[in-house]
């Protein structure tokens, strides 16, 4: 333990289990702990019997905390800082509290763990070479839609987190500008007992939210396919039918859609709807 610094303490973002050895250790060992709200991070102190001190640092601490704060670490004090899940400062207060202790010159040092973001882009079956956090989409339409557009040609997987209560806006949104067939992957509720996924296209997603009554219920982190991303799923697509059409002359057509798809590295599901609907055209043109 280091004399005089802050610690900025990843917490699990759902399962306590995810909880790592080192981050119960600094919070032990440390002077106090400045938690984003002090009730909920009370619970996972007890939860793992630390009984260090608590103080609330959020977005709207006053000056006066911060003073008090970095007072702590000029007196030899460790202090580690946490948020209500995750990895302190993705979409979550701090950095401001960290530049002035780098400022004043004291330590500030990382005890990684979880992030949704991560975690998020980890299953998501998107291009993870290269991407984009973008935060909270704004809540009124006229500013989402503005910042949306600015990213419409952005090539770089997007990422995204969400309220429940506004993920219908920000698919449609993200429906109207981007398209209906860039492809998107929902996460809901990451590490928690109803941890539940959605990964197709932004159309599709609009109808599963239709049907799915707990879609609107719990943390969500969207990532969006770039357009260099999408670019290249609509090439495999593409590849997978002109394949699907040589091999179905031979094979059944559940067999030829899981070669194809296993072959180009396309979904099965999509493959196999995209195959039916050109059958029912052909059989359509051959009957006319």
């Amino acid at each position: 333990m280091e004399q005089g610094t802050l610690y900025i303490v990843a917490t699990p973002i759902g399962n306590t289990a995810d909880i790592s050895a080192r981050a119960l250790e600094i919070l032990s060992a440390v002077d106090l702990v400045a938690a984003e709200d002090t009730r909920h991070s009370g619970k996972l102190l007890k939860n793992f019997g630390i009984e260090t001190a608590l103080k609330a640092y959020h977005d709207f601490s006053d000056a006066g905390t911060e003073k008090y704060l970095l007072g702590l670490l000029g007196a030899g004090k460790s202090i580690a800082l946490i948020s209500d899940a995750g990895t302190p400062l993705i979409a979550d207060p701090g950095y401001r509290l960290v530049r002035a202790a780098r400022d004043a010159g004291y330590s500030v040092l990382p005890i990684p763990g979880p992030s949704a973001l991560l975690a998020a882009v980890s299953i998501a079956g998107l291009p993870t070479d290269r991407f984009a956090f973008e935060g909270f989409l704004p809540a009124k339409e006229i500013a989402r839609n503005k910042q949306l557009a600015a990213l419409k040609d952005e090539e770089r997987t997007l990422i995204f987190y969400e309220a429940p209560h506004r993920l219908r806006q920000s698919l449609q949104s993200l429906h109207d500008i981007f398209g209906t067939g860039r492809r998107i992957f929902i996460a809901r509720e990451l590490t928690k007992r109803f941890e539940e996924h959605f990964s197709g296209d932004l159309g599709q997603s609009l109808t599963w939210l239709d049907a799915n009554e707990n879609a609107e219920r719990g943390e969500l982190v969207l990532v969006v396919a770039g357009k260099a991303g999408q670019d290249a799923v609509d090439a495999s697509m593409t590849a997978a039918m002109r394949l699907f059409s040589l091999l179905r002359t031979d094979l059944s057509l559940k067999r030829a859609v899981a070669v194809a798809a296993e072959f180009c590295g396309v979904r099965k599901n999509e493959l196999y709807e995209r195959a039916l609907a050109a059958e029912g055209q052909g059989k359509s043109s051959a009957s006319d």
